[in-house]
């Protein structure tokens, strides 16, 4: 029984919507444009993208937006013809910035308070993977405060430091029977503070190309005296854990990017990204009681991972903005470290949007991101679910920003 109960604990799951667990929707025109932003700054999300171009902006502003994340995935058991589906719930990660400088300075001011790594799955309580997890919420936001530096009328460089707050409850079933015949069931509930930061360099020329390069550090998500809530009979109540700590690696992102004026309506963005992902070679939990679940410390072996990401944008009137994008991301699972919370595989990345511009300091702009995640059929090492996952993830989003 212990080493059943053991093989519940091994995984730590968070599931994003771009690679693994990270969630790359920092800004509404960005997004539209294939999630670029690193060589093409256009507005205060530059404070995410690269710090470097924050200097550079013209004008001072703020900005805030939402997107409405609705993800279906399906799972067919290996030996079986049913599909199973995740239950229809939608994630919110947001943003907001804001940029000041005064005009005649070099230095500019920045602030972001963003949702980098995050999700939402929820199976049903009785599928065929109870035992690995029925429920996940997590949510991790930053906040960066940032100084941006213009050294010339091409060339800005800027920095941040990251102050990481993570949230996460896990639900699963545990093979331990109720009274009634029910499955026992465990939860998992935390919060982690943790410091990074974010830098770039980011360079303009008068013939209309753009050039950036940016790095965001590793933050490593330690969750601390996190409740281990456990509904067993009354009878084993004693022997399982009420605390556990845990520490996850939200890994380090090194991007370059390219901007390009072809004319003087239409712009061409490309963004290449490197996820440092081999930082997640274990996982460990820490048990206040192990009378009847073990410490644990699970390999996960994921490998760094790549996105190649290319947009364009039109301003089809001085009101309207047309965008499109395209992408393709590499996953960093290794195959045998499939789970339900992360059924991640390679996926196609397709994005468009319009930007209005209601008057002369407001504008008003409109996102919609798909994303085809490639059906995987896998083994777990650990936890021996069989069968094969395909998700698809569905992405409107809106931000309303204010020039002065």
């Amino acid at each position: 029984m212990k080493k059943i109960l053991l093989s519940l604990f091994v995984i730590l799951p968070f599931l994003g919507f771009s690679q693994s667990f990270q969630v790359n929707l920092q800004g509404q025109k960005q997004t539209a444009m294939g999630g670029t932003g690193t060589g093409y700054a256009q507005d205060e999300a530059a404070v995410f993208f690269n710090p470097g171009a924050v200097s550079l902006l013209e004008g001072n502003g703020v900005m805030g937006g939402i997107h409405a994340l609705y993800l279906r995935s399906a799972f067919q058991q290996a030996g079986s013809g049913v599909n199973e589906y995740n239950k229809d719930r939608i994630a919110t990660p947001f943003q907001a910035y804001a940029v000041y400088g005064a005009p005649a300075s070099k230095l500019k001011f920045g602030l972001g308070i963003y949702t980098p790594f995050g999700g939402a799955m929820h199976w049903d309580e009785n599928w065929s993977g109870k035992f690995t997890v029925t429920s996940l919420d997590l949510q991790a936001i930053y906040i960066q405060p940032t100084l941006s530096y213009k050294l010339t009328d091409e060339i800005g460089v800027g920095a941040g430091l990251v102050y990481a707050l993570g949230k996460v409850d896990l639900q699963r079933a545990i093979p331990i029977n109720q009274s009634n015949g029910e499955s026992s069931t465990a939860q998992l509930k935390g919060t982690s503070k943790d410091f990074g930061f974010n830098a770039g360099v980011y360079f303009k020329d008068v013939s209309g190309l753009s050039i950036g390069l940016t790095y965001r550090s590793k933050v490593n998500a330690h969750v601390k005296d996190g409740d281990a809530n456990f509904n067993v009979p009354e009878v084993l109540q004693s022997g399982f854990p009420t605390k556990f700590n845990a520490t996850l690696p939200l890994p380090a992102t090194t991007s370059i990017g390219f901007g390009y004026q072809a004319t003087d309506n239409t712009v061409f963005a490309l963004d290449v990204n490197w996820v440092s992902w081999h930082a997640y070679k274990a996982l460990a939990f820490d048990y206040d009681n192990n009378a009847t679940i073990e410490d644990t410390n699970s390999p996960r072996n994921y490998k760094d991972a790549g996105t190649v990401r290319f947009g364009v944008q039109n301003q089809y009137s001085p009101k309207l903005a047309l965008r499109a994008g395209i992408g393709y991301a590499l996953t960093p699972v290794k195959e045998g470290y499939v789970t339900p919370e992360v059924p991640d595989a390679n996926r196609l990345l397709l994005s468009a949007g319009v930007g209005y511009r209601a008057t002369e300091n407001l504008n008003i702009d409109f996102s919609f991101l798909y994303e085809n995640i490639k059906a995987r059929t896998e083994t777990n090492l650990e936890t021996n679910l069989s069968g094969t996952f395909k998700t698809v993830v569905y992405i409107p989003g809106l931000s309303i920003s204010y020039k002065f």
